[in-house]
C-alpha cells in the first residue's frame, strides 16, 4: 500500500516487538534515514562490515525481485521457511489491530537478526523517521543522509518540516552522522542533536578521503554517500567495529554479492548503453541525470514509470526536452496510469512521447529507435525495475 499504510504512531510496532520479547534490545543497530541515498549508504556499510568479518544483518526496502531481499545476513537472504513460520506466529498473536506489511516485515527482521546472533545490524527507515515503524530501536549510531521534498502529504510540504520528521531518529546521547544537506535541514538536525546531548559527526571532512577509494558505482552522488559511510566507519571504530582500508575497498568491490545491491544507475549493456535506476523523487532523478550528462554522447531515451503517489509534476520537467520519452505503466497496482501521463506531459514539448501499458514493450520500442551511441535510461520506481529484473 505504500504511503497509504503510514500511521503517525509507533504503537503497533511496539506491540509487535513486545510479542517478540523485544529483539531490538539484544542488537547493536545502525539506524539510517534520509530522502535519497539511504539504501546505497546501508549497502556500502553492510558490505564493508561483512568484509571486516562481522556478522551483519541488513534491513532495506523495497525489494526488487523477491520479498526476502529485504532481510539479509552477510548478503544471504532470509530463508522462506523462516518467513512462513514467523507469519504463522503473527497470525496466532491475535493483536487488537491489523499490522501493516512494513510493521510485520520489520518485526520479522528483528526476530531473525536476534535468532542468528548478528554482531551488528543496519536498519533503513521506510518512510520519514519520527513515526517510522523502525523508530522503536535505540541504535548505537544514527545516520541521516540528506533531505529533499518527498511524501509531502505525510511528512510536510517544506524542507524544514521533513527535516523535523527525519530528525526524529536521533536518540539521546547517541552519535549521529549527517550527510550533506540543505542548511535549513542541517540546522534542525544540529539543534535536535544538541538538545538530546548527542554527538554530531559531519560527513564533509571525509570528502577528500572518499576519492582515495575506487567506487564501482556510477554517479558523483555515490561519492557523497561514500563520504557519509566513511564518517560512520570512523565512529564505529571507536565503538569496537573496526574496518581497515583494505576491508573498505573490498566492501565496495563486492557490494553486489554482499548485499544484493542493484538498480542504482546500474549499467546493463552497451551499444546502446542501457541503465536501470530506481530513483523516484525529483532530487534522486536530478542526480541521476547529472551523471548521464557526463557519460552520454548520443540521444537520451527515457523509459519512465512511477507510482501514483510520487511527485510527477516536479519530476517531468527535469528531463531535457530533447529526450525521447517512453511513458509506461508497470505491473504493480500502485502504478501511475497512462491517462495521467498523457495529461501531465501535454505541456512539455519532448522531442518524442509515446505511451505503453507494458514496460518491456517500451524497451523494445526504445531499442528499435536507438543507435549504438545512444543511452536508454529506465527510471522512476523500484517496481518498474522489478519488471525487468
Amino acid at each position: 500500500m505504500g504511503s497509504k499504510a503510514f500511521k503517525p504512531t509507533l504503537r503497533n510496532s511496539k506491540k509487535i516487538s513486545s510479542f517478540l520479547n523485544h529483539p531490538e534490545k539484544a542488537l547493536s543497530i545502525i539506524h539510517v534515514a534520509g530522502s535519497n541515498g539511504k539504501g546505497s549508504t546501508c549497502s556500502m556499510l553492510s558490505s564493508i562490515l561483512t568484509e571486516s568479518e562481522f556478522k551483519v544483518g541488513l534491513f532495506t526496502s523495497p525489494h526488487i525481485k523477491d520479498y526476502t531481499e529485504r532481510i539479509r545476513i552477510n548478503g544471504v537472504e532470509i530463508p522462506k521457511a523462516y518467513v512462513v513460520h514467523f507469519i504463522d506466529r503473527i497470525k496466532a498473536a491475535n493483536f487488537d489491530f491489523t499490522p501493516s506489511f512494513f510493521e510485520i516485515t520489520f518485526g520479522l527482521a528483528l526476530d531473525y537478526f536476534k535468532a542468528e546472533a548478528c554482531d551488528i545490524c543496519i536498519v533503513e527507515t521506510g518512510l520519514g523517521g519520527k513515526f517510522d515503524a523502525t523508530n522503536i530501536i535505540n541504535p548505537i549510531l544514527s545516520v541521516i543522509t540528506n533531505i529533499s521534498l518527498e511524501h509531502t502529504a505525510m511528512l510536510g510540504n517544506t524542507i524544514a518540516l521533513i527535516a523535523g520528521e527525519k530528525a526524529g531518529i536521533i536518540k539521546a546521547q547517541t552519535p549521529v552522522v549527517l550527510g550533506e544537506m540543505d542548511i535549513k535541514a542541517e540546522r534542525i538536525m544540529v539543534s535536535t542533536a544538541h538538545n538530546l546531548e548527542s554527538k554530531i559527526i559531519q560527513s564533509k571532512p571525509f570528502s577528500s578521503t572518499s576519492t582515495s577509494f575506487n567506487l564501482p558505482l556510477l554517479g558523483k552522488y555515490q561519492l557523497e554517500n561514500l563520504t557519509t559511510v566513511l564518517a560512520c566507519l570512523e565512529e564505529l571504530n571507536q565503538l569496537h567495529f573496526k574496518s581497515t582500508n583494505t576491508c573498505i575497498q573490498k566492501g565496495l568491490d563486492n557490494i553486489n554479492q554482499n548485499t544484493g545491491f542493484s538498480g542504482r544507475m546500474q549499467l546493463i549493456s552497451l551499444k546502446p548503453r542501457l541503465i536501470y535506476d530506481v530513483s523516484h523523487n525529483p532530487a534522486g532523478i536530478s542526480a541521476s541525470l547529472k551523471t548521464l550528462n557526463e557519460i552520454n554522447n548520443g540521444k537520451l531515451h527515457v523509459i519512465f514509470g512511477t507510482s501514483a503517489d510520487k511527485d510527477l509534476m516536479n519530476s517531468l520537467p527535469l528531463f531535457p526536452l530533447s529526450t525521447r520519452m517512453y511513458f509506461t505503466e508497470f505491473t504493480n497496482n500502485r502504478s501511475l496510469k497512462i491517462a495521467t501521463f498523457r495529461q501531465a506531459s501535454e505541456t512539455l514539448n519532448f522531442e518524442e512521447k509515446s505511451y505503453f501499458t507494458n514496460p518491456k514493450q517500451a524497451l523494445k520500442a526504445a531499442t528499435k529507435q536507438s543507435s549504438n551511441t545512444d543511452t536508454i535510461l529506465i527510471i522512476g520506481s523500484f517496481f518498474l525495475i522489478s519488471d525487468f529484473l
